[in-house]
């Protein structure tokens, strides 16, 4: 992330860091950010960075990054949130996840509109491009008594 961060700074991006205050020993806070903004707990980091962000972007990685992309999904699913949600999907890094994603839907248990609330690309221009001009679809209720 602190690559991600210093070349998006020498860019001419914002970038602002939200970490909490028990992983700030665990990692190497990145001091050089001119705004650095640490937190009491993941949840708060979580609701500051979803307040923060005009749009959502997994990149490659492990279970915190599985974890927060989820649960935005979830967030956009319930209609807490409508920022674009995206995955960056670097040599296929995300092909399993997207099959399965799929297989929820083919399941039954994600329905198709709920699938198409993210977009996923393998180049970040193009999926930046597309979530500039991307509409969350809006879905009064998705979930009836029959399906509880």
């Amino acid at each position: 992330m602190g690559v991600l961060a210093d070349t998006a700074r020498a860019a001419g991006g914002e970038v602002i860091g939200v970490i909490p205050h028990s992983l700030v020993a665990k990692e190497v806070a990145h001091t050089g950010l001119p705004d650095l903004r640490i937190v009491d707990s993941m949840h708060e980091r979580k609701a500051l960075m979803a307040d923060l962000a005009d749009a959502f972007i997994a990149m490659p990685g492990g279970y915190g990054t599985f974890e927060e992309f989820c649960e935005i999904l979830t967030w956009t699913q319930l209609g807490l949130q409508r920022k674009p949600c995206g995955v960056l999907n670097i040599e296929g890094y995300y092909d399993n996840l997207l099959q399965m994603f799929d297989h929820a839907v083919a399941e039954q248990f994600v329905k198709p509109v709920h699938r198409e609330m993210f977009i996923a690309d393998e180049d970040p221009v193009a999926l930046v491009e597309r979530l500039l001009v991307y509409q969350a679809p809006f879905v009064d209720k998705w979930l009836g008594r029959e399906e509880t």
